[in-house]
């Protein structure tokens, strides 16, 4: 936050921290419920968003002097984790969301949305789109905003419309009649806004990271964004962002390991040649959990560290120093690729590892156990790992950091 922050009282009946952290375990119980079917089915869990809503944690990250529970970045990726040890796809629609109000608790007053503050805690949820299709390069906007009377109309189509199914108000970033790149904030019920359920990718099915038309919607002029992407919070956000897709991918793994567990007592039987009674007295399928275990608690002590370096630099934006922050951003964008370099390798290991616990038969449908590993192989894909290796390689070795500085994929 920064120090020039103006300061509300604690919003009426709002939730402490600690009330707040405790309602996550029911939370993720309740989420769980059904989520291996609701895959098969691919039936978006709008249920499980509207317990979130309810639940109160989107506003988690709103400081005290804003008058919310004051959470840590901590205690947003462990919400996040524990989100995905149900429901990944749950975990990582809420990126938008979280990215949203990371960036509006950091930024000055001036850059804030009007009435964004109350609107999060108020409970409302945030998504949005910005890339487009059939563009000659990643990042290319052709969507239009034109002036129309008294206010403007918004022209075009989106994609990766992660979580904007769910919410309440997304973004769009759109090109005015000077060429210029900007963004609005709107109700997602406006007219003219069509959101697609069209996303076929092989995992995270339920994400809604689709498609969302733009047909002559209106826009007004205290709908135009106010806040910047390529400042130093905007880096330090997009930094946030890998860390909430590995979260997402580590709660995965940890219902890797609670389905491998809840498999091998309540259905698996021994091998042919083994000569355990059960399966779960066989070596080797003791050998398999434990195995699962230690790479499970190797991704969340790895993205707990992550947490830690983002949260230092969060802390640094308060002292306005600009050589601390931007060491921090280095930092913390450094820490979260090694992250999600180890998880690329010991997420897909570990998913694929849980297929030795049961023979043919943990491959059945009825079970849908290959959606974790379609779910993290599907998440560790939204930017190039080899890129990620690459960088980090070429900053140790030489003191790069021209695309650490950029605030895109790190």
């Amino acid at each position: 936050m920064t120090a020039t922050a103006s300061r509300l009282p604690p919003a009426p009946g709002s939730p402490s921290r600690e009330a707040l952290l405790a309602r996550i375990p029911g939370l993720v119980a309740e989420i769980a419920k059904g989520a291996a079917q609701r895959d098969l089915d691919r039936q978006l869990p709008f249920e499980a968003f509207q317990l979130f809503r309810e639940s109160g944690l989107g506003a988690l990250r709103v400081p005290v002097e804003l008058g919310g529970p004051g959470g840590t970045i901590p205690d947003y990726i462990e919400l996040i984790a524990a989100l995905g040890s149900a429901d990944s796809n749950v975990a990582h629609a809420l990126r938008s969301h979280f990215n949203y109000v990371e960036n509006l608790v950091l930024s000055s007053p001036d850059q804030r949305d009007a009435g964004a503050i109350e609107r999060v805690l108020a409970g409302k949820l945030f998504g949005g789109a910005h890339t487009e299709q059939g563009t000659a390069r990643p990042g290319q906007v052709t969507t239009t905003i034109t002036r129309r009377g008294a206010s403007w109309r918004l022209n075009g189509r989106k994609w990766y419309a992660t979580g904007t199914a769910f919410a309440d108000y997304a973004s769009f970033s759109a090109v005015n009649e000077d060429g210029e790149t900007v963004g609005v904030l709107l109700p997602v019920d406006r007219p003219g806004i069509r959101i697609l359920d069209d996303w076929d990718g092989m995992g995270q099915k339920l994400t809604a990271s689709g498609g969302v038309i733009l047909e002559d919607v209106e826009v007004f002029e205290h709908e135009f964004a106010r806040r910047s992407l390529e400042n130093q919070v905007g880096r330090h956000c997009s930094t946030l962002r890998q860390l909430h897709l590995a979260a997402s991918a580590a709660g995965a793994v940890r219902n890797v390991l609670s389905d491998g567990i809840d498999y091998v007592r309540r259905q698996a039987r021994s091998a042919a040649h083994s000569p355990a009674e059960t399966a779960r007295e066989d070596h080797f399928v003791q050998q398999v959990i434990g195995e699962i275990a230690a790479n499970s608690l190797a991704i969340d002590t790895l993205v707990a560290e992550g947490a830690r370096a983002l949260q230092h630099t969060a802390d640094t934006f308060a002292t306005g120093d600009a050589d601390a922050i931007e060491a921090s951003l280095i930092a913390s964008a450094l820490t979260t690729a090694r992250v999600q370099l180890v998880l690329g390798q010991l997420g897909p290991r570990t998913a694929e590892r849980m297929f030795e616990l049961g023979g043919g038969s943990a491959t059945s449908r009825k079970y849908n156990f290959d959606r974790h590993w379609r779910n993290i192989r599907t998440v560790l894909s939204h930017n190039p790992l080899l890129h990620k290796s690459r960088v980090v390689g070429d900053y140790l070795l030489n003191g790069t950091t021209t695309h650490l500085k950029e605030g895109k994929v790190f």
